[in-house]
């Protein structure tokens, strides 16, 4: 793609998956297909801020992978640590915004400093927001905004009659950021994994054979371009 795409999503959400199987492919173990795939992060940083995509949300750590070993977790979580500190000069450099979603309070503290170290240092930046769901599931978010519009009705801040479609998305963890216009899943698997549920509504999917580490900048050109060959209804002719 030389130049930008015509109409290039204003919030793009990717489901990053593959490590896994992309390390198995190769004999290798499963933490270094996580390594890998921390590549096809930055470059999708990269392409994103360079194209004039205003928000990018990747599926980085899911409610349901606390469930796998240990050893796993554990190096995940250093994987992320790690990478927040070795990548947040680059995300200065680039203007880069970086927001965090999900049960943030449930990683390990010394990860949840350098995120909250990554998020501020980073918080008058004004270009794309990169927006990393951690400790995530939507069955969670939704129901954790349940519960803050029930604690506001309690409070006497809203009534019954108040509550809407757009009130309710005012008590998300996404409550800052549009709905996503495309998302995107690699690895060829035809599920959204408790991502984005509400949010995902009128999204536009594209999925990819590839897996994550093997995601590239012309990928995710071919599906902006493949956005753009679609009309976008929202449920109307």
């Amino acid at each position: 793609m030389s130049d930008k795409a015509e109409n290039v999503p204003e919030h793009i959400a990717i489901i990053m998956d593959g490590n896994g199987r992309w390390a198995k492919e190769r004999g290798l173990p499963r933490v270094q297909g996580h390594r890998a795939g921390a590549e096809s992060v930055r470059e999708a940083v990269a392409a994103c801020s360079e194209l004039g995509v205003k928000y990018l949300t990747l599926y980085a750590f899911s409610s349901e992978n606390w469930n796998r070993p240990k050893a796993e977790v554990d190096a995940l979580m250093k994987l992320l640590e790690r990478f927040l500190k070795d990548k947040t000069p680059e995300i200065l450099s680039k203007n880069v915004r970086l927001q965090a979603i999900g049960r943030i309070d449930l990683l390990p503290e010394s990860c949840r400093k350098q995120l909250n170290k990554s998020i501020e240092s980073s918080a008058e930046n004004d270009g794309l927001t990169l927006i990393l769901a951690l400790s995530y599931g939507g069955r969670e978010e939704i129901i954790d905004g349940v519960k803050s519009v029930l604690r506001a009705v309690q409070d006497g801040h809203i009534d019954e009659a108040m509550i809407t479609p757009e009130l309710f998305d005012s008590h998300l963890y996404t409550r800052y950021f549009p709905d996503p216009d495309l998302m995107i899943r690699t690895s060829g698997e035809m599920r959204i994994s408790n991502f984005l549920l509400w949010q995902l509504s009128y999204s536009e999917f594209y999925v990819t054979r590839k897996n994550w580490p093997d995601f590239r900048r012309n990928d995710l050109e071919e599906a902006i371009a493949e956005y753009n060959r679609r009309h976008r209804r929202y449920g109307k002719l």
